[in-house]
């Protein structure tokens, strides 16, 4: 037997992996994830987000989406709208209910009591962008974007995240930026590429 194969090297192993998954307007993505690459292990799994978005309903999407792995240890919820404190405090693209509750004990409770950490989906973007990506090693300011149903956006200063700035919601030209370029825009819209562009780059 070697020390790879002893009950202490499969611990250490496995304290190396996370489990992560990202609430969307559209869609709940869930999977494994290396913690020394950021890399997913395997492939991920994904369910419609309910409609309505509901706390209640969502939650029990998150849990089915986990339990697709066995997964049974912490894991990691992404959220699009504003966190502080594990408490949602804005519901742009999904249930207003969300309002104020705490994702952390409401997803946690539908798991026989794991330990959840949520924050802002843009936020644990960029925080892996600056750790694993085209932020490593930079110092400054990094910006990172995401455009699905809506516009995400994460602000890293010297390593330190400024959470929750959500341009998406930044008002551009009359119109929220959101509203104006976000991809489900383009797909709603059946714009090509070069159109979707011209709104991005107002936005930007």
């Amino acid at each position: 037997m070697t020390a790879a194969d002893t009950p202490e090297a499969e611990a250490t192993a496995d304290q190396r992996r996370g489990f992560g998954v990202d609430v969307g307007g559209s869609g709940v993505k869930g999977g494994i994830v290396d913690l020394d690459t950021g890399l997913l292990i395997g492939d991920r799994f994904k369910l419609s987000t309910p409609q309505p978005a509901t706390p209640d309903a969502v939650s029990d999407t998150i849990a089915a989406v986990v339990r697709e792995f066995g997964w049974t240890g912490s894991l990691g919820v992404t959220y699009p709208g504003v966190v502080t404190d594990g408490i949602v405090r804005t519901a742009a693209n999904v249930d207003k209910g969300w309002i104020g509750t705490s994702a952390q004990d409401v997803i946690s409770a539908k798991l026989n009591g794991q330990r959840v950490t949520v924050l802002n989906d843009a936020d644990a973007a960029g925080l892996a962008e600056e750790k694993f990506g085209a932020g490593k090693d930079n110092s400054g300011v990094i910006v990172l974007l995401t455009f699905g149903t809506g516009i995400g956006s994460a602000v890293i200063h010297n390593g330190i995240l400024l959470p929750n700035t959500e341009f998406g919601h930044l008002e551009v030209g009359g119109k929220e930026a959101e509203h104006r370029a976000a991809s489900s825009v383009k797909e709603r819209k059946e714009w090509s590429y070069a159109r979707w562009t011209e709104e991005v780059n107002k936005v930007l």
